[in-house]
């Protein structure tokens, strides 16, 4: 007679559920900042920069040319607040090889843009190093922060 124990199958997880509204959320946040950073330098940009007194171009969104280098601010704030909502346990990022591929992967990203700043400097032609100047060493010490979010899940 075999023992009942043997019949059922061993279900080895992780312990943890995921979280489909977290993941859309995490994604959603991430996109809509790339997509804000966009829409900035495709469509308001040219209203936002252009001289005082001279006539300045249709900008069919005002608020985003008042706003003017806030616009990173908010993208890269979004993208930020993206990766850090990823970092849960309740997401595929927050656990497992997803850490260590979301801490590494903020880490060496962050590293790629200060290195490539200090390499073509504030007066090359990349489309949003170029308007930063100074502040893209914040956005990479940011993706570098957000790293850090992700190495205090790793076990």
């Amino acid at each position: 007679m075999s023992k009942p124990s043997a019949r059922k199958p061993t279900v080895v997880t992780s312990g943890y559920e995921t979280s489909i509204p977290r993941c859309v959320v995490a994604v959603a946040l991430v996109v809509l900042g790339i997509a804000w950073m966009a829409v900035y330098y495709t469509v308001a940009r040219d209203a936002a920069i252009a001289l005082p007194g001279a006539k300045k171009p249709s900008n069919p969104l005002p608020f985003m040319a008042d706003l003017e280098k806030w616009n990173y601010l908010i993208g890269f704030v979004l993208i930020f607040l993206g990766l850090a909502v990823s970092a849960h346990k309740s997401t595929p990022m927050g656990r497992g090889r997803g850490v260590v591929i979301g801490m590494l992967g903020c880490f060496g990203l962050g590293l790629l843009w200060i290195v490539l700043f200090y390499f073509i400097g504030s007066d090359s032609s990349v489309p949003v190093m170029n308007d930063l100047g100074q502040y893209n060493l914040l956005v990479g010490i940011g993706f570098m922060a957000v790293g850090f979010t992700f190495a205090t899940k790793w076990e």
